[in-house]
């Protein structure tokens, strides 16, 4: 069974960070392992406010050691680092451990919250863990700030800031449109450092869209550590997190939750047997 990583917050609602990517490892039929660099918390009483509490760096390499113990790691993945030295800790083991199949979600800042992390996290994601990534994973809002093009609005803002990505060091960058991109298609873009590959599909409007992105990121780890091609596990991620997203569940009064087991019907194959 291919053998998978991802370097990530916790979010204890379930529906995103290392929860949401161990549930897509496990989708996919691969091992999940898990390191946790940040707590990402939700107060209910202040509008569900986002707080990310970092762990401390030396703890997150004692759980990397931990998790890189035994056989090589088929594929990694990186989400919500919370700090400049867990960032560092994160790229420095996956370069002396020669992982290969590094899939970088440069998380900048919670969804629904305009709590962006310190601009030396981000210098740090372009300097240190941008080089390592055989798949980049930004939204348009991330893509626009590691670009430093600000503001996308269009494909062909979404092509530039994927070549400007690319230029920095990832081998491979998906400009994820999402929700903020206008029109009636969910469009991503990949770029290979020779072809733009435009991914469309239908825009499905909810509010259940919480855990997308680290979903997305997930699914296209699991999709490489399978020996997928880069544009395969794209696509296939793609289609898993649209069916998480349309079959998405109320989970509590301020957010609704994507559900990863959507594009294998889990549940209803449940209920059959």
């Amino acid at each position: 069974m291919e053998k998978v990583l991802t370097i990530a917050g916790s979010d204890s609602t379930g529906g995103a960070g290392i929860e949401a990517d161990l549930k897509t490892f496990q989708e996919y039929g691969t091992f999940g392992f898990a390191s946790l660099a940040s707590i990402v918390t939700m107060d209910p009483t202040t509008g569900w406010q986002h707080e990310v509490t970092a762990i401390a760096a030396d703890l997150v390499e004692k759980q990397l050691i931990s998790a890189l113990a035994g056989e090589a790691m088929d594929a990694v993945k990186t989400g919500m680092l919370g700090n400049e030295q867990n960032i560092k800790v994160a790229a420095r083991v996956i370069k002396e451990r020669g992982i290969k199949q590094v899939v970088i979600d440069p998380v900048i800042a919670c969804k629904g919250t305009a709590h962006i992390l310190q601009p030396e996290s981000v210098e740090a994601i372009i300097a240190d863990l941008l080089p390592l990534a055989e798949v980049a994973t930004p939204n348009l809002v991330e893509a626009g700030i590691l670009s430093g093009l600000g503001d996308l609005r269009t494909v062909e803002d979404m092509k530039t800031a994927a070549a400007k990505i690319h230029h920095l060091g990832a081998k491979n960058v998906v400009v994820k449109g999402g929700h903020r991109l206008q029109g009636s298609q969910a469009i991503d873009v990949l770029y290979d450092g020779s072809t733009f590959t435009v991914l469309e599909g239908p825009r499905i409007d909810t509010d259940f869209n919480h855990g997308a992105g680290c979903t997305f990121s997930a699914a296209v780890t699991a999709g490489l550590a399978k020996g997928w091609t880069v544009l395969d596990s794209v696509r296939v991620a793609k289609s898993f997190v649209a069916a998480a997203i349309e079959q998405g569940v109320s989970i509590n009064p301020y957010v609704g939750h994507v559900w990863h087991g959507a594009y294998n019907e889990a549940e209803r194959r449940m209920h059959h047997e």
